[in-house]
């Protein structure tokens, strides 16, 4: 990765220079609001902080970003009562220097977790003082800066049933209601959204995730949207017309619908057969968007197959994202610029 990295600026920037849209007004993100939605993107602070070019492409394609790592409990919290706020404040400050709004990502979640909270043997009082003080320490920092916040992810299962977690077992399955009550004490402004995989179309999970959220919502739970992650593959992907029908439902609970972190793996390397038909799948997700009038946002996860998280947790899987390694548009990022467009002029 170091050595990809240190490729000469010059040679990066002649890459991308071939890839650049005909006009900034063709862009995804001057696309976009005329299309009624955001187009965003995950952002590698690392990357975001030492590759120009990169920094460059985010600036120019996308109105919307989401800390891929630099919000998360380890990062943000790895001592217990120290808060280190680095790599966050580097987003945001990146985000307002580039009129992008910002989506806070994830307040409670039970991965990447540090080994203090993992290992501390807390009670139920404990962790609940402990969460509040984390979820509150930080919402509070960027109150009025970030926009909207992933409180919970991930808390429905495979079967659709509530997932035993680190947190569920040390504080029982009300954490997730507590949780967005400590986020919106914290910025009453702020948008508030569940957000998972595996439950975007039809099934078991999805209809967990629905369950969830209509409880919340009898709870008088202070949540806003729902954020349909659109991990996929070519051979496992939903249908379009099943997420229309989801997020409708969904809509109907008086929430608004995100697709989140969307990518589409695929087996390298990658053929121009496999482009074109992943680049059909972006294009017919972000139009199921279109479709549904409280969908607010279309997000990938990664803006370049360069950072991208899924060659190393699947390897020999990748090219999963709108712009290669290169920094160059692939087919995908011209689907979604001419979905884009055309919702603009009125085809949607």
């Amino acid at each position: 990765m170091q050595l990809r990295i240190l490729v000469t600026a010059a040679a990066f920037a002649a890459a991308l220079i071939g890839a650049l849209p005909a006009s900034a007004a063709d862009t995804l993100r001057a696309l976009a609001p005329s299309a009624g939605i955001r187009i965003g993107t995950a952002v590698n602070v690392e990357a975001l902080n030492t590759d120009a070019a990169y920094a460059r492409l985010l600036a120019r394609e996308f109105n919307l970003v989401t800390p891929e790592n630099a919000m998360k409990f380890s990062v943000v919290q790895p001592e217990r009562g120290r808060f280190d706020f680095a790599q966050a404040d580097a987003l945001v400050e990146f985000a307002e220097a580039n009129g992008m709004q910002v989506n806070g990502h994830v307040l409670v979640w039970h991965q990447q977790l540090p080994d203090w909270l993992t290992q501390g043997n807390f009670d139920s009082h404990e962790l609940k003082a402990i969460l509040r003080e984390h979820i509150q320490t930080l919402v509070t920092r960027y109150r009025g800066r970030v926009a909207s916040w992933d409180v919970g992810a991930e808390a429905v299962d495979e079967n659709g049933r509530l997932r035993e977690t680190f947190w569920s077992r040390g504080i029982g399955p009300d954490y997730l209601a507590l949780a967005f009550r400590w986020a919106h004490e914290a910025d009453p402004q702020a948008h508030l959204r569940y957000n998972d995989y595996g439950g975007e179309g039809d099934g078991a999970k999805s209809d967990g995730i629905y369950d969830l959220m209509a409880e919340l919502r009898r709870k008088g739970t202070p949540i806003h949207g729902v954020g349909l992650q659109m991990h996929a593959s070519l051979k496992d992907a939903p249908r379009a017309s099943e997420v229309r029908i989801n997020m409708k439902r969904l809509a109907a609970l008086g929430l608004e619908t995100h697709i989140s972190e969307m990518d589409v793996m695929l087996t390298l390397p990658a053929s121009r057969a496999d482009l074109r038909a992943q680049a059909a799948l972006y294009r017919d997700m972000l139009q199921a968007c279109l479709a549904v009038p409280q969908c607010r946002s279309f997000s990938v996860w990664g803006a370049t197959d360069r950072y991208s998280w899924i060659p190393d947790f699947f390897p020999g899987q990748g090219a999963a994202l709108l712009f290669g390694e290169d920094g160059r548009a692939k087919p995908a990022y011209n689907s979604v610029r001419r979905a884009l467009r055309a919702a603009k002029t009125g085809k949607r």
